[in-house]
């Protein structure tokens, strides 16, 4: 499996200095980075970070734009044109930091394209808007994989690309390639998804780019250690992963703020390793037909199975 987790987790328990975290992650063995852009490479040119990445024995996955400032009333859906091209601009600089320091996956989560209040926004309008930005940001980028992340909500009452079946709306109208979804656990229990039920579908039509994991109670973005609240939900979701051949990246988005955050990271690292290993002791094949025969009780038992399965 490729596993990285959260940097900003880290950061204020190792002096707020990325190249002590990028140590630390190599130590717990971790395989790659995501970093979010622009927040984590202000200090460091694309050729410099790639430098630093590859001194702890690591690989960049991709860069997370994060947006600030002057976007609290929306991104690339934001009424001014001014703010709007500001963010599409973000988008693309992103992109070729991404390509410069050796990653290959350009997420974007636009978490205040949204809105509060009834008759606030044109949806038509928005829509369009961002259909247009992220066929252009494609296109500009057509070497990188551009993956939308959705949630429902926070920090706007409503997001606007809020679940899987508007993200799969917006793929489909925008119709590249190389644009895809990175599902985030805790975002789907959110919106009382079954993670499963996206990872099978997207990963299915080969648009499954990113996958965050991480665990909570469907209220809030909880980011609790994996397998922790839902764990056969987890299961379930890591089998959809296994079975669509799934060859990115597995992302903690855990925030451990009581717990030291290597603590934290080591047992994910230990939960999904168990996790993984249940799926391989039952077998892909098997775990398909209890779910041709479409038993409830027959499903039970399963759980039960991997419960008491061993090598």
């Amino acid at each position: 499996m490729k596993l990285a987790t959260r940097i900003n987790s880290f950061l204020s328990v190792y002096d707020n200095d990325l190249k002590n975290v990028f140590g630390e992650f190599k130590k717990l063995g971790l395989g790659y980075i995501d970093l979010n852009y622009p927040e984590h490479i202000e200090k460091f040119k694309a050729p410099e970070m790639k430098a630093l990445i590859q001194e702890n024995d690591l690989k960049l996955n991709g860069v997370a734009l994060r947006f600030r400032s002057e976007f609290i009333n929306g991104e690339l859906g934001n009424s001014d044109p001014k703010i709007s091209a500001n963010a599409l601009k973000l988008c693309k600089d992103a992109a070729d930091y991404c390509r410069e320091a050796g990653g290959k996956v350009v997420t974007i989560w636009l978490g205040f394209d949204g809105f509060d209040y009834s008759f606030q926004i044109n949806y038509k309008k928005v829509w369009e808007q961002l259909r247009n930005a992220f066929t252009e940001i494609a296109d500009y980028a057509p070497d990188l994989k551009i993956s939308i992340e959705y949630k429902p909500f926070q920090p706007r009452a409503y997001a606007f690309i809020d679940s899987m079946g508007l993200t799969g709306m917006m793929l489909n109208d925008i119709n590249r390639d190389n644009v895809g979804v990175t599902l985030d656990y805790c975002h789907m229990l959110m919106k009382h998804e079954n993670p499963a039920f996206g990872a099978d579908i997207f990963g299915s039509q080969g648009k499954l780019y990113g996958v965050h994991l991480n665990d909570g109670y469907g209220l809030n973005d909880d980011g609790l250690m994996i397998g922790s609240a839902t764990p056969f939900k987890t299961l379930e979701f890591l089998y959809y992963v296994k079975k669509h051949n799934y060859d990115g990246v597995i992302y903690f988005d855990t925030f451990p703020i009581i717990e030291h955050a290597a603590k934290e990271c080591e047992q994910n690292i230990r939960m999904i390793t168990a996790l993984n290993a249940m799926i391989d002791n039952v077998g892909l094949a098997y775990i398909q037909t209890i779910i041709d025969k479409n038993d409830a009780v027959e499903a039970n038992k399963l759980m039960l199975q991997f419960l008491t399965s061993s090598n």
